[in-house]
């Protein structure tokens, strides 16, 4: 008998996150598309991390044409850079911004378009050292990656949520 009510108790928290809503970040985005090409190359790295999400999310598949795909993701621009933010008193650099611009537009494979373009800013700041190069180059090289991880994260969300624009209605007006 204690079992069972111990099995209970531990399964009433579970059932209440379940009854409210509670889901994993990047769980269950599934994308209104059955087919997506990715047009860029294969050793990019937002086409590896988007494989990756997408394949997570399980409904759309990842085709290797263009032609044989229901939406074409396309990349307009994919901007990094890094500025100087502060210097100190002898006039090295204390602190860096990272930042990271990306436009991106979904069109079919006719080349209509289907989800107009959209942009995603990102910036992150950090500290520099000349007595610690090595380990604050290996930041920045980590926070870059994270900045392409929430990059990536936010282009599948979007791809998810923004209802598309049916070409097909256009070409009448």
């Amino acid at each position: 008998m204690p079992l069972t009510r111990r099995r209970l108790l531990a399964l009433l928290p579970a059932a209440a996150l379940a009854g409210c809503g509670f889901q994993l970040r990047g769980s269950g985005a599934a994308m209104p598309y059955k087919t997506l090409y990715i047009a860029l190359p294969e050793t990019a790295d937002v086409r590896i991390w988007m494989e990756r999400y997408i394949s997570a999310g399980g409904q759309t598949r990842i085709v290797d044409k263009a032609v044989d795909a229901e939406a074409v993701f396309q990349q307009l621009q994919d901007s990094r850079v890094k500025t100087i933010l502060s210097v100190n008193a002898q006039g090295r650099v204390r602190e860096y911004r990272l930042q990271l611009t990306y436009r991106f537009r979904l069109v079919d494979s006719k080349g209509r378009e289907l989800v107009g373009p959209n942009e995603i800013a990102l910036s992150r700041d950090v500290t520099y050292d000349d007595s610690t190069v090595l380990a604050k180059d290996l930041e920045e090289g980590l926070l870059w990656r994270d900045m392409n991880n929430d990059l990536v994260n936010q282009v599948v969300r979007r791809l998810s949520i923004i209802k598309p624009k049916n070409p097909e209605l256009e070409e009448d007006d």
